[in-house]
């Protein structure tokens, strides 16, 4: 278990976020409501362990960088989160939270319906803690001491007890739903473009024209920084929204339409290839393992 007791690149609490995050990681659709965070729940006793709250939201909704001075763990019952923090866009669906260190910046989108559900840590009474952002398993356990957390009820030795075992079953999920982001200006442009639209069909050869490059240089930038080829990280990028789109209700005929593939078989494959399963068998597995996800999720070539 990958441990620690210091997070990842942070800005101070109550800090503005630096300019640009989460620039660009997903379309507005037109009924989004934009929220304004706040730093811990309201009425938030002080001082705390464990706090937790939850929410069904009827419209799409979304929060621009922003930070917490408390560690941040997310999940959602149905629908979708997706996230960007540092250089990661992270997909959150059934059976699988985000932890978020304090004084991380990050930004969300939730999808229409969503049950959400969110818990903050304190960082100086943590036990444990995450070197940066991390997928969480949600196993049943884990959601219902967080769930039982959220009650205002409980006296402090029900409340200890509980808190203590969230600490001894909070494991990071496997694989890690994150798509890496490159972070470099010479291809800054094709990965914004393709956050905001993963369809965008262009080839290696015609972004490199576009940028006035050689595709060599793209293909570099992407590998260098990924491990993956652009073919690959695109492929990636449409598989985490697929993630998105299933969730939400779309059938994976129309999924695969949206994503700009003209052949359902094609976009099946190329699921398998990065989540190590099909659509169907993924979120159906997912659904039902109690939160533990069945599959390997390892990207091929």
């Amino acid at each position: 278990m990958h441990r620690v007791r210091t997070a990842g690149r942070r800005a101070p609490a109550g800090a503005a976020p630096r300019e640009g995050a989460g620039r660009g990681a997903w379309r507005r659709e037109p009924e989004t409501t934009v929220r304004r965070a706040s730093p811990l729940p309201g009425g938030a006793a002080v001082p705390f362990v464990i706090i937790a709250e939850s929410h069904v939201l009827g419209a799409p909704a979304e929060w621009e960088p922003h930070v917490h001075p408390a560690h941040e763990l997310v999940w959602v019952g149905r629908g979708a989160l997706t996230s960007r923090a540092g250089d990661r866009l992270f997909t959150v669906s059934e059976g699988c939270g985000l932890w978020v260190p304090a004084g991380e910046v990050h930004a969300g989108r939730l999808t229409a319906g969503a049950e959400f559900h969110t818990a903050f840590f304190a960082p100086e009474r943590s036990p444990v803690a995450f070197a940066g952002p991390t997928a969480i398993a949600m196993t049943p356990l884990l959601e219902s001491l967080l769930i039982r957390l959220a009650r205002t009820d409980l006296d402090a030795g029900a409340r200890a007890r509980a808190e203590a075992v969230v600490f001894d079953v909070l494991e990071p999920a496997e694989p890690q739903p994150a798509l890496h982001l490159p972070g470099d200006a010479r291809v800054d442009a094709v990965v914004e473009a393709l956050l905001a639209d993963p369809a965008d069909a262009r080839s290696l050869d015609e972004w490199a024209r576009e940028l006035g490059v050689s595709a060599r240089t793209v293909s570099r930038a992407f590998r260098s920084a990924t491990g993956l080829s652009f073919a690959q990280w695109r492929r990636s990028l449409r598989v985490h929204r697929a993630l998105t789109l299933l969730s939400e209700g779309h059938e994976v005929q129309d999924a695969a339409e949206l994503l700009g593939y003209a052949q359902t078989s094609t976009f099946i494959d190329a699921f398998r290839r990065v989540m190590g399963a099909t659509p169907g068998a993924y979120t159906g597995a997912a659904r039902g393992a109690g939160g533990r996800n069945p599959v390997s999720g390892v990207q091929k070539s």
